[in-house]
């Protein structure tokens, strides 16, 4: 078995800047980067009834918010204000969850706001006109939501929403400048999963503390803002001393910064008056929002707060005529300010971040700043240490998902009945080492995905077609032999369909290769190739589970049970047949499945002689029925 292939989709892990550079650099180079800029400074600020402006540059549709005020942002009746990006509104699904389908939160005053201004404009009638003209012409167009401040969470919401609706042939991007954060880690992980990070773009000027404010609990910041953009007439407030206030703020920021439960996602270019870092690694972007905020200088502190939120050109105009990180470092001969320790950069990943930190004006590295990057470095290179041991550990496990395979079909051979059969009759009598085999495989892919949800594996990891191939190969064979032995060992304890009963490793590597197929679908590359021959395992691992539960219905539909509940059964198992047809139309099952004394076979001859007797129209319209008929199933005597 290989899954070494990796399609256009797929990107290397362990790249925490190259990527996002080159994104950067393209949307530089294009002039988007400024035209985005020029959008929002088009919208005044101080007219209530402008919600958005919808134009066009070059043929390419423009959505630019204004910047709107820190008082639209704040709905401060819990310390982090989050809710439910779902929350009760018909512009977000509910599949923006996690892998363990815990649901995305999102700021609840950015949710408010956006909620509001769909509500007041007529932009999502625009959308919708928008999506029908592109719908009817056929064509690929990009379309582009660009925002600076509040305006750039509603931005990041509008593409979100834009993303959700899964529509073709439409391309949405998103620049930000100086936007807040607007999600937790669920909704991290939900743009992830769906391949749509690379959608989104966040200028973020060094010393602006607008992109950082909700790294501390809204309470702790609150009277520092009023102090702070007072002077800059953002938020009226107290009276209270603007320097003092900024030194508690960044205080608060760097303490609490990480703990926070909003975290950046997308490509984030951190831009000052020498140049720009661009990171796409969310972890690594966190470590720098916090690491150059706290390089701001006392003096002058509450002007360049201020100052850098709102000079956003002059900064993208350095960007360009500095580029991005291509210098020389001289960084490497510094020394700790204060602590009269050389610096030692150790890797190739230090010295790039390096660069990084360089290109943003670090021309000597502090203590701190030093720890902030070695931290990123350890963290890139625990990533590379993990992902070689589960490359070995994979190639282990690959030989023996391929003994597993040979003794299933060794056992089945010359038998009338399926593997699966096979499998569950021999109960406590199965081979010691092929049993082995199965846990050492449960435990390679268990460990995958509690490191996976533990965030110690790269972003991306779990969008690798190698990743995703290996953990269907494995589902698909393996699993049928979990069924069988649940239903041999635990029928008691109800249905193996159930959440409480499947294990957690077979939902999430389904869920791996859902999501991939689905963005596959959205970008219009994901039509299903048409078999010429039946599968040699059946694509839903579950089918075994569904026939023994389908066998379970048929046995409990007896004449003296309620009428409802002799309903609610005969339409189960109405649907099974037309989930089975469907199956064998896209001969996406493996024939084994059809062998004479298989027990899907016995179910069939049980539930035909049932329906022969109590219906008189089934034979004419159970789909099925034609289904076998069509393709001569149900004459195999004997497997493989």
């Amino acid at each position: 078995m290989n899954f070494e292939s990796m399609d256009e989709d797929s990107q290397p892990t362990g790249q925490q800047f190259a990527a996002g550079q080159e994104q950067a650099i393209f949307l530089s180079s294009c002039e988007i980067l400024n035209r985005a800029w020029e959008e929002t400074r088009s919208i005044p600020n101080d007219n209530d009834n402008t919600y958005f402006r919808w134009s066009e540059y070059e043929g390419v549709p423009f959505i630019a918010f204004p910047s709107f005020h820190i008082g639209d942002f704040t709905a401060s009746d819990s310390s982090y204000e989050q809710c439910d990006i779902k929350n009760e509104n018909k512009f977000f699904s509910d599949r923006l969850k996690d892998d363990n389908d815990q649901p995305a939160l999102v700021h609840k005053g950015a949710l408010y706001k956006f909620l509001d201004i769909m509500k007041r404009s007529d932009l999502e009638t625009q959308m919708k006109q928008f999506s029908e003209q592109i719908k009817e012409q056929k064509v690929e167009q990009p379309i582009i939501f660009v925002g600076h401040s509040i305006g750039g969470a509603m931005a990041t919401l509008s593409t979100i929403c834009f993303l959700d609706k899964r529509l073709k042939n439409i391309y949405p991007l998103c620049i930000t400048f100086g936007s807040p954060l607007v999600g937790n880690a669920a909704l991290r992980e939900s743009i992830g999963s769906q391949d749509w990070l690379g959608r989104f773009c966040h200028v973020v000027s060094k010393h602006d503390f607008v992109p950082r404010m909700l790294l501390a609990p809204f309470e702790s910041i609150a009277p520092h803002l009023n102090s702070i953009f007072s002077q800059g007439e953002i938020i009226m407030g107290n009276d209270s001393d603007p320097i003092q206030a900024c030194g508690e703020l960044l205080d608060n920021v760097k303490w609490l910064g990480k703990s926070s439960p909003y975290k950046p996602f997308g490509i984030y270019m951190i831009c000052s008056t020498q140049g720009a870092a661009c990171i796409e690694d969310s972890q690594a972007a966190l470590e720098m929002l916090i690491l150059t905020l706290q390089s701001t200088e006392e003096n002058g502190i509450a002007d360049a707060l201020i100052s850098e939120h709102t000079s956003y050109g002059d900064k993208l105009k350095n960007v360009f005529e500095s580029g991005y990180s291509t210098r020389t470092s001289n960084i490497f001969s510094e020394s700790f300010i204060g602590t009269g320790m050389a610096l030692q950069l150790e890797s190739s990943v230090e010295m790039g971040i390096a660069l990084q930190l360089e290109a943003m004006g670090f021309q000597t590295l502090t203590k701190s700043a030093f720890d902030a990057l070695k931290k990123a470095a350890n963290l890139k290179n625990q990533y590379d240490m993990d992902i070689k041991d589960l490359n070995s550990e994979l190639s282990e496990n690959q030989s023996r998902l391929a003994e597993l395979e040979w003794y299933i079909k060794t056992v089945s051979k010359g038998n009338s009945c399926s593997s699966y059969d096979v499998f569950r009759d021999l109960g406590e009598k199965k081979d010691f080492r092929i049993n082995r085999h199965r846990m050492n495989l449960e435990d390679f892919w268990d460990k995958i995905i509690d490191m996976v949800k533990n965030h110690q594996l790269p972003s991306d990891f779990r969008y690798q077609n190698k990743w995703i191939n290996a953990g269907t190969a494995y589902r698909r064979l393996v699993e049928p032999l979990d069924i069988a032995d649940f239903y041999h060992l635990h029928s008691d304890r109800g249905s193996y369909l159930s959440i409480k009963n499947r294990p957690l490793r077979h939902r999430v590597l389904e869920k791996w290769l859902d999501d991939k197929n689905q963005t596959r679908i959205e970008r219009g590359r994901g039509r299903k190739k048409t078999r010429t021959k039946f599968a040699s395992l059946t694509e839903d691992s579950r089918f075994w589970a569904r026939v023994e539960e389908a066998d379970k219905d048929l046995t409990n539909l007896q004449p003296e049970k309620e009428q409802t509940v002799i309903a609610h059964l005969k339409k189960s198992l109405k649907d099974f047949e037309a989930y089975v047809s469907k199956m064998i139309e896209e001969k996406s099952i493996s024939m084994e499945v059809f062998f004479e004394e298989s027990v899907f076979m016995i179910w069939w001859k049980k539930y035909r002689e049932f329906q022969q007797q109590h219906s008189e129209e089934w034979k004419s319209s159970s789909p099925l029925l034609k289904s076998m008929e069509k393709e001569k199933l149900g004459v195999q005597k004997t497997g493989f």
